[in-house]
């Protein structure tokens, strides 16, 4: 437990807040309902009207709302603002080693532990915090623009449930300026991150025994082909003219990531599956690598059938992140630029739901508090400085909202 001088140190609601969020276990593979309902109940409470959609078994849902601007007319609700975006799921702790439950919050120094403490509760705490600021000055007629609040489910495992509130918020009218997304980013600014795509590829080949390889096709063989020839597509991205040197990996990459096959060592295999990702800057996309990948499929398609006409390659895409660009947010860098006292752009590999606020409009950055590098890891912490200077942030961006 923190000493008396620890505790008054950051003396903080959002620190309140990070306790009950981390409380809720909500790993992607369950509900997050009963947070969505405690910060609900907590909005009505502020006289707000949260908006949740929800997925199709009603398992899960996203909270939107609204703090109004002026005096509250249908246009003052709907029109520009700013939204604070974060995702309510974290990863899951299965085989860690956590020196706590990691679903009960714990300080320690100078430090907040608990699953999500920094991806990405501690955002989503010090913005419900700041919340209640904003209710007042709206009720003062003072917000000029209003604020939004977007709470999601499903980001770990592919930012399912932000596409369906941004649909949602078209179909009310609602257009929001901008979006700050308060992933971990140490309270600097980070301008935009790669997109993500997944691919599965199920090679279908011929059994028959191993002394007869003749017979047969091997899917683990045409696998490995056509795994070479994606490895030597991600050479050729290392040394494309196509690239970004604000990116710590400034090149688009490809990787395999899985591979299973085969059932005895003296059985041609007549099945194979490995799966790989593809992680492009936001200059490239899809159309950048799969029509040579769909081309060595195709050739290698003819080989195997010329044994069997039943075998061949299949390639389907199980996930899609876009990028978040950066080309329409340059007034909003500027005004975060100046709330966080750092003009520095940074630009980074891991995805968010930047990507899907972009391709909706609605120029976006991600600023929050804590370090990736802590995430989905055991132990995850978020040091209450960094918690500190999200609510500073925060309150400084409320005031840019005011007249």
């Amino acid at each position: 437990m923190p000493s008396l001088n620890q505790t008054t140190l950051y003396p903080s609601d959002s620190i309140e807040w990070l306790k009950r969020l981390i409380g809720f276990d909500t790993v992607s593979r369950h509900s997050n309902l009963a947070l969505i309902e405690e910060v609900q109940a907590y909005c009505e409470s502020l006289g707000l009207s949260p908006v949740l959609t929800f997925n199709e078994d009603n398992s899960k849902a996203n909270l939107f709302v609204t703090i109004s601007a002026g005096k509250g007319s249908e246009q003052q609700i709907t029109s520009g603002g700013i939204v604070l975006s974060g995702h309510t799921d974290v990863v899951p702790v299965d085989g860690q080693d956590w020196d706590s439950n990691p679903f009960e919050a714990v300080i320690r120094g100078d430090k907040l532990y608990g699953r999500g403490a920094c991806d990405m509760k501690g955002f989503i705490a010090s913005a419900l915090t700041v919340l209640s600021k904003a209710v007042e000055l709206s009720k003062q007629g003072s917000l000029t623009k209003p604020l939004h609040l977007a709470l999601s489910f499903d980001e770990e495992v592919g930012c399912l449930g932000a596409p369906l509130m941004l649909e949602e918020l078209k179909q009310r009218g609602i257009r929001p300026d901008y979006c700050i997304v308060g992933e971990p980013s140490s309270m600097k600014m980070v301008i935009a991150h790669k997109g993500i795509a997944v691919f599965r590829c199920s090679v279908h080949g011929k059994s028959a025994h191993s002394s007869l390889t003749h017979q047969g096709v091997n899917a683990i063989s045409y696998a490995a082909k056509l795994i070479g020839f994606i490895d030597e597509l991600a050479a050729q991205l290392v040394e494309s003219d196509q690239t970004d040197p604000l990116f710590d990996v400034p090149y688009s990459t490809l990787s395999i990531g899985t591979i299973q096959g085969g059932t005895a060592t003296n059985i041609v295999p007549n099945f194979c599956e490995f799966t790989f990702d593809y992680r492009n800057l936001p200059t490239m996309g899809n159309a950048d690598i799969l029509p040579a990948i769909k081309q060595k499929i195709g050739e290698l398609n003819q080989q195997m059938q010329q044994v069997d006409v039943n075998t061949g390659i299949e390639i389907e895409q199980l996930e899609s992140v876009p990028a978040m660009t950066d080309s329409e947010s340059e007034a909003l860098q500027q005004l975060i630029a100046g709330l966080v006292s750092c003009s520095a752009r940074h630009k980074v590999a891991y995805a968010t739901e930047g990507g899907q606020f972009t391709n909706a409009g609605i120029p976006t950055v991600i600023c929050g508090p804590g370090s990736i590098e802590q995430a989905h890891k055991a132990n995850e912490f978020v040091e209450l400085e960094q918690l500190a200077k999200c609510d500073v942030f925060l309150d400084k961006l409320l005031g840019s909202l005011q007249s």
